[in-house]
């Protein structure tokens, strides 16, 4: 079966080098999310779209894909729909979901819990042999591989049974903010200094980058607000792709290099 990868690239990219990232029946082409026009010929032939959200505007995204005949899309949301869906970032969330429902393609939802890949907010840090702060040091999330979300993504798309489902997507077990630092520290094959830091100094640094409203919902899902629907193990990672979920420690040995 030829796939067809459709992503944004920015200005000046060069297209032959995204090819060649690729395995061989991948064909890249170029488009940008954020002038759907643009995916026109990106979404040619394609009968499967993966989505990723508020790269650019969903809503003509959506209708980019059903003009070009696209049947399915498999969309990256978030477990906090199911629990915070007070938060703003939540509720953005909840928008794109029921934008793809209404949007007559069939559909599959995946909602992911903390990303494995957000320990790289400590890469500086650690690089320049700083002390890593981190608030709610010992609150144990079941964080997820990137990864095990690529791979429940490629079964949505690629075999049967798999439409009209929403998937909960978690990690295999509970790792703490100290704990993701002493899995670096182990594959670096170095001591890393750590220090637990209060919410309102978390805070302060935080919305300098993300704005206050953000600050505050990412402080609360992973420590401030946390319940249980946000702290349970799932095993949907290895009930989809029949392969165990990948643990923190393998994510921190595979992209050690980020942090030397």
């Amino acid at each position: 079966m030829e796939l067809l990868a459709c992503s944004s690239v920015d200005e000046g990219a060069d297209p032959n080098a995204a090819q060649a990232a690729f395995p061989e029946g991948v064909e890249a082409v170029e488009g940008d999310f954020a002038e759907p026009a643009s995916l026109k010929a990106a979404l040619e032939g394609v009968r499967s779209m993966f989505l990723v959200s508020r790269l650019g505007s969903d809503a003509d995204i959506l209708e980019a894909a059903r003009q070009a005949g696209v049947e399915h899309v498999v969309l990256v949301s978030s477990i906090t729909v199911r629990t915070h869906p007070h938060l703003g970032p939540a509720a953005e969330n909840v928008t794109v979901e029921q934008l793809l429902k209404k949007s007559g393609m069939a559909w599959t939802i995946l909602r992911p819990t903390q990303f494995a890949s957000n320990a790289r907010m400590w890469a500086a840090s650690i690089r320049q042999f700083d002390t890593v702060r981190a608030p709610y040091a010992d609150i144990a999330l079941p964080t997820i591989h990137p990864a095990d979300i690529a791979a429940v993504a490629r079964v949505a798309l690629t075999e049967p049974g798999h439409q009209g489902r929403t998937y909960a997507l978690t990690g295999p077990e509970p790792v703490t903010a100290r704990q993701q630092v002493e899995a670096i520290a182990a594959a670096l094959g170095r001591e890393i200094p750590f220090a637990g830091i209060s919410r309102q100094e978390a805070r302060a640094r935080m919305a300098v980058v993300f704005g206050a409203e953000a600050a505050d919902a990412v402080l609360d899902v992973t420590g401030g607000d946390v319940n249980d629907e946000l702290l349970a193990v799932r095993d949907t990672v290895s009930q989809v792709t029949g392969v165990p979920g990948r643990l923190f420690q393998q994510w921190a040995s595979e992209n050690a290099g980020a942090f030397r």
